[in-house]
């Protein structure tokens, strides 16, 4: 393998994009995915692909994960146990559980293995512009000796404190994140009901206090009903159960995340899933109907007898 060769073990929406950075930088991306279709289309972008993740350690002596929660995190680690060795290096990128994922840094200590929770804030297509943050949990030496990593694909990284701390702030993030987007969703939603342009509303929004960094990236999506996913819709819904469970350790209600995920399952029970998390937008239109008006017989005439205001 080349000097600058790195492994990368999930090749979907944000892992494809990590793969398209990574090798723009010069680094040989040595790539799997279960999805055979995933695999072509890495090796038709100049990527290498290799036959299972355990080949992926085999080759290279650092190794980013993208992948979609804790729990397939912790079976490709198990698969490929024999290949975990002292000195490797994983970056995990997976949005996953703030404790499992301390307890996996624990666990990888004990053999040698230098792990951080280097969790990314933002879409696949704002990784293709190099223009996400890293949200990174581990040793402070371990997350300076992944710098050059971080700096192919986001515009700054954050050391958040020991394993576990990164996929924490995550949550965070995503919860003001999510809210965000759900908020726009039903303003423009709110907005064609009450006969007002949602291009000129959402024009009007941008202009002013209202703004946020997020109608810049689904308004447009919302208002078309382009739903081509840059970020899974049943992704987020991962994301926002993730949020409420830690809440609920920590004794904190969060009512508003409890709200957005009702309307998430919504969307999920419509078959929305797999869309963009910006599909939101169907949900709330489907938990709001537009009211038919009642119908009036101005010939019908009160039965009721008047009473008389004499004794």
């Amino acid at each position: 393998m080349k000097p600058r060769s790195i492994g990368l073990i999930g090749l979907g929406l944000v892992g494809s994009a990590l793969a398209a950075r990574l090798q723009q930088a010069g680094f040989c991306v040595v790539g799997f995915d279960v999805a055979p279709a995933r695999q072509r289309a890495h090796k038709r972008l100049g990527g290498q692909t290799v036959g299972s993740a355990a080949e992926v350690f085999a080759h290279c002596q650092r190794v980013l994960l993208s992948l979609p929660n804790s729990a397939v995190v912790e079976a490709v680690l198990r698969e490929s146990a024999p290949q975990l060795r002292g000195g490797l290096r994983i970056i995990d990128t997976t949005t996953g559980e703030p404790d499992a994922t301390a307890r996996l840094g624990a666990r990888l200590a004990r053999r040698g293995v230098r792990y951080l929770d280097a969790t990314i804030v933002g879409s696949s297509a704002q990784v293709c512009a190099g223009d996400v943050l890293v949200l990174a949990g581990g040793k402070k030496a371990d997350f300076d000796a992944a710098r050059d990593v971080f700096a192919t694909f986001a515009k700054q990284s954050f050391h958040t404190g020991p394993c576990g701390s990164g996929a924490r702030m995550k949550l965070v993030v995503n919860l003001v994140l999510g809210l965000n987007r759900a908020v726009l969703a039903e303003g423009l939603t709110f907005a064609r009901h009450l006969g007002v342009s949602q291009k000129e509303a959402l024009k009007v929004l941008k202009a002013g206090v209202a703004y946020s960094r997020i109608m810049d990236a689904k308004g447009d999506k919302m208002i078309s009903g382009d739903f081509t996913p840059v970020a899974r819709l049943s992704q987020h819904l991962k994301d926002v159960r993730l949020m409420l469970a830690a809440a609920a350790r920590a004794g904190q209600r969060l009512p508003l995340s409890e709200t957005h995920r009702e309307l998430l399952e919504l969307a999920e029970q419509l078959g929305l899933g797999a869309l963009d998390n910006s599909a939101i937008l169907r949900a709330i239109e489907a938990a709001t109907p537009t009211r038919k008006k009642p119908r009036t017989n101005p010939r019908r005439r009160s039965s009721k007898t008047v009473p008389s205001s004499h004794t």
